[in-house]
This record gives structure tokens, sequence and C-alpha cells, in this order.
């Protein structure tokens, strides 16, 4: 009896083709120790062979394939060193937000601009929205000016990567931090 989630394991095919699995004729073999030129794929072999290394296909689409004699778990364990060494330098975007009202009071605006100036100085963006209750909504304008004004009082940290736009019951700008200078 067959269990209705049951999905049989598949092995993970080879990301390059090594040694016997190589199937063209002829092969361009590059890398170190060896004559850059095109050989036949037992010539290729032989060689791999007498280096004690591996006969790796690099780039199969080629007419006639690259192959690359080399150590085949040291290239796997070096390009997944690399993958990860790219993967840490890439810079994760924060955003952060800031909600307001339409009859946000100029205390309670100070102190999330504040907010928002600190967002910035970390170099994180800033989501600003103003968020209409019920019948709130009639004062579009009033959000309007706000996130303007906000806009205005954190020019010097960032600029407004588009100007306030309504969506549904929110009106919604956002802010990029500007590059600090070295």
């Amino acid at each position: 009896m067959r269990r209705p989630n049951f999905r049989p394991r598949v092995k993970q095919e080879a990301q390059h083709k090594i040694n016997d699995r190589i199937r063209s004729p002829k092969v361009r073999l590059v890398g170190e120790n060896v004559e850059p030129d095109v050989y036949s794929l037992e010539q290729a072999l032989k060689l791999s062979d007498e280096l004690d290394l591996d006969l790796v296909e690099i780039s199969p689409n080629a007419v006639p394939p690259v192959c690359k004699i080399l150590d085949y778990k040291k290239f796997l364990y070096e390009k997944k060193k690399k993958e990860k060494e790219i993967k840490a330098k890439t810079k994760k975007t924060v955003i952060k937000e800031l909600r307001f009202g339409p009859n946000t009071d100029d205390h309670d605006f100070e102190f999330k601009a504040k907010h928002g100036e600190k967002f910035l100085e970390e170099g994180a963006k800033v989501k600003a929205y103003v968020h209409f209750k019920g019948r709130s909504i009639v004062f579009k304008d009033r959000g309007e000016l706000l996130l303007l004004n906000l806009a205005k009082r954190l020019e010097e940290w960032g600029a407004p990567e588009q100007l306030p736009k309504l969506e549904g019951k929110r009106m919604i700008m956002v802010l990029s931090p500007k590059k600090k200078s070295k």
C-alpha cells in the first residue's frame, strides 16, 4: 500500500560530467600542467590518470566540449566557498515603517521624524504611511502634506523614491538613505 504523500528519492544529478561519464569523442582540454588543445577522449582520460586527477566537463555546450583536469572534490569545495562569500557580501535592505494618522500632532510628528532620522543614518529604508480609518479618508490632502513635510524634514538623511501615493486606506511614501561620502 502506497502512502498518499510518498515521493521516491531521486539521486541528485552531478553538476558536471566527470571521467567516464563524458560522452563526446573529442574534448578541448584546458588547465594547469596541460597544453591547451583538442584531444580525443581516451587521450584526455589517460592524461588525467597520469596526473592522478579527474577530467571534468566544464562547458558542455561548446563544440567540442571544454574539459579541465583537476581535483573534483577540491573544485566543488572552492566553488561552494566562493558562492558563500558572494552571498555574505550582498547587502540586505532593511525597511523600517513609520505610521501616521491624518490628524497627527506636531509633537508626535517630530518624535517619529527623529526615529526616521535614526533609521536613515543606519542605512535602512523608511516606509512612511498615513493610515486612514473610517471617514478620515476625506482628509487625503492632510495625509499628503504630512508625508511631504516628513520628506522635507528628512532631506538631509534621505531622499523620497516616489511621491506619496494612495493605496487603499494608506498613503505611502518610501525614503531611501543618501550615500555617505567616505
